[in-house]
């Protein structure tokens, strides 16, 4: 797990290796333990690297390593899991005449790559990466990204320079680069929260998609040729095609076998080794699943909240204590989360706008105060279903389907009538008399919600409306034009949860889920790994068909099977919660000051990037209490935060413990 930075240019000067180093210098949180640099001036490339070391702790194990031939050149951020498999099939071939000199995975990958080429070497690799690879004998450049996203790389041009980076702070770093703010990325990120593959914030900087390789011929934007080893696609195309035809019960053992296999590779470490764990389905079964292969109690840790509304501490507790884990929690107050707001710019180096930012970065900064690699349980609800959405859209557009459009409209006029604050009035008027399950916190909001629903012509259309914050973004952001997702659904997709699906393992996934994991880990030196997102386990989850993901009412039921063989269920059969912050409340209170000095009527209008008519009147609705607005500001104040913290400065690295609300508990097994 590292940082990655270089550049490719035709005007290659004396001061080559130090702008690399400076470059890899502004990521040196990912990698606080080492650093290189190689150069080829002849050629005109430069490659550097910083190092947190997890695997081969020796200088063997530094980079920009070389292939044994010389011919490769690679700066690699990520791990390759199966690393000693593939060494044993490279040394006992005798007609390769391989010899290691160290441990590491990445010397495995040069000589995969020298052996098998490097499409076939690729295929092989189980793992997260990002890793830019010279060939000296060709001269060209590949830049390589895993299959699901897990690792970012940005890439795009400084001057006629071709640069590229694990985080656009180090592309920032060239002298030649072009801080132009993409304004059709600033409406992209006021719909949903995050700037989405492959744009931007900067123009003419792009993300590397997913399960591809990018070949540079010559530092030139003709000499570039991208190409899909790993497509989602054909990966959800092939598995509606082929289902899974055993009972449930195999289908449950399958699930089971591939993930007792992925969660082992991913305790391969020469370094301190946990887990995330917040006593939901997704983190529990993988703690669970870890904890039968250790040998000795797994290290676990939970961030807890004072507000019990949102407090996973408890259910995680139970979950540590009968499976015997180490457990460590730390109960988070509000002047705590407050106090790390401000770093967030830093820390997530683009705009980034999902809340749970806060409690992610809380939660990494107090696992690397004991561990270097944590496992974690993203992933699963992508891939089986979990979250709410799964459970009712599909009835409520089924039912939508057979109400003429045109009612549908009208309903949706008649629900926003009248504001979100009089519909909470009348529910809680009624409330007695209604079902349990008909109580929310903001009955009004949910109407209006309902509303957007309603309103949608496509299934397709639907989805977008719930991912969107701001409904229409390009009437907020000045000048702005927002791309088309470019998104097509495979035909075989025909269920609306598997659309749903399909979309959130291909946008909301990497772009927010993955790319919020990296960032709050990484700003802390911290590794973490997927299990669940094994590319061999999410093959056959889109084997699976909805009916296996959603059963008997229960999402992810799959997981819900394997994790009642470790812990009881009572103990993790709950509402889906997570840690929320309440930031509408807080912009109200203890954040108002902050918040109100960015979105400034005088101070938008100097930055000219939106429409300051239209964020002070959400700002003056939200502050009064009429609407909860907090999704829409929160997205604007999290630029506005970026735009005025533009030196871009290296991300924290790990923090002092709060050691007065940190909590460890050495659990028996019950």
């Amino acid at each position: 797990m590292c940082g990655i930075a270089g550049f490719w240019s035709p005007r290659f000067t004396e001061d080559a290796r130090e702008i690399a180093t400076a470059m890899a210098s502004r990521i040196s949180h990912r990698g606080p333990d080492d650093e290189g640099c190689w150069v080829d001036a002849e050629a005109g490339i430069a490659l550097a690297h910083r190092r947190l070391s997890i695997v081969d702790l020796s200088p063997l194990g530094r980079q920009p390593m070389t292939s044994p031939s010389g011919r490769f050149l690679i700066t690699f951020n990520g791990e390759v899991y199966n690393h000693r498999e593939l060494r044993r099939d490279l040394s006992s071939d005798p007609g390769l005449g391989i010899r290691f000199r160290g441990q590491s995975d990445t010397e495995v990958m040069l000589a995969a790559i020298e052996a098998w080429g490097l499409r076939r070497a690729v295929d092989r690799f189980i793992g997260m990466f990002a890793f830019a690879l010279w060939d000296r004998r060709e001269r060209e450049l590949h830049l390589v990204r895993d299959r699901l996203g897990v690792k970012p790389l940005y890439y795009g041009w400084a001057g006629g320079a071709f640069v590229f980076g694990s985080e656009l702070k180090a592309l920032a770093a060239h002298p030649e680069f072009d801080a132009r703010i993409n304004r059709d990325a600033v409406a992209l990120l006021l719909r949903y929260a995050y700037i989405p593959a492959p744009h931007s914030i900067y123009a003419g900087i792009h993300k590397l998609m997913p399960g591809t390789m990018l070949r540079i011929r010559s530092p030139h934007p003709t000499a570039l040729s991208a190409s899909t080893y790993w497509s989602a696609d054909d990966v959800a195309a092939n598995g509606l095609a082929h289902p899974f035809t055993g009972t449930p019960e195999e289908a449950v053992g399958e699930v089971e076998r591939l993930l007792q296999a992925a969660v082992g590779l991913r305790m391969i470490a020469d370094v301190p080794l946990g887990a995330f764990l917040s006593g939901g389905i997704d983190s529990s079964t993988v703690t669970a699943v870890m904890q039968a292969q250790s040998h000795r109690p797994v290290r676990t840790f939970t961030i807890g909240s004072f507000d019990p509304d949102c407090n996973e501490a408890p259910p995680a507790r139970a979950v540590a204590q009968h499976l015997g884990t180490d457990h460590t929690e730390l109960y988070v107050s509000p002047q705590d989360a407050l106090d790390v707001i401000p770093q967030m710019p830093a820390v997530y180096d683009e705009p980034f706008a999902d809340p749970s930012q806060v409690p992610t970065y809380l939660l990494s900064r107090l696992t690397r105060q004991h561990v270097t690699v944590a496992l974690s349980g993203d992933g699963g609800d992508e891939l089986f279903a979990g979250y709410n959405r799964h459970l009712w859209a599909p009835r409520m557009w089924n039912a939508a389907q057979r109400i003429p459009s045109s009612v549908r409209a009208g309903a949706a006029r008649a629900l926003t009538a009248a504001s979100p604050q009089a519909w909470t009035t009348a529910f809680r008027g009624v409330a007695r008399f209604l079902p349990a399950r008909w109580n929310h916190r903001a009955p009004g909001e949910k109407l209006h919600k309902l509303a957007r629903i309603l309103a949608a012509p496509t299934a397709e259309e639907l989805y977008e409306r719930l991912a969107s914050r701001w409904e229409d973004p390009t009437g907020v952001v000045l000048d702005a034009s927002e791309p088309a997702r470019g998104m097509t659904v495979p035909g075989a997709c025909r269920e609306f949860t598997t659309r749903m699906l399909y979309l959130d393992l291909v946008t909301y996934l990497p772009d927010d889920i993955l790319t919020k994991v990296d960032r709050a880990t990484m700003a802390c030196a911290l590794e973490a790994r997927e299990p669940l997102l094994d590319h061999r386990l999410v093959e056959l989850a889109w084997r699976l068909p909805v009916s296996l993901k959603i059963h008997g009412g229960e999402s992810k039921w799959p997981l819900r099977q394997i994790l009642h063989k470790h812990v009881p269920a009572r103990l993790v059969e709950r509402a889906k919660s997570g840690f929320g912050l309440p930031i509408g409340q807080w912009l109200r209170g203890p954040l108002r000051p902050w918040a109100e000095d960015l979105l400034s009527e005088h101070r938008v209008k100097a930055e000219g990037f939106f429409n300051a008519g239209a964020i002070q009147a959400k700002w003056s609705e939200h502050v009064s209490g009429r609407r909860n607005y907090q999704d829409e500001l929160w997205a604007v104040l999290m630029f506005q935060a970026w735009l005025g913290d533009r030196n871009i400065r290296p991300a924290v690295a790990a923090g002092s413990p709060l050691r007065n609300a940190e909590t460890t508990l050495s659990c028996s097994a019950q």
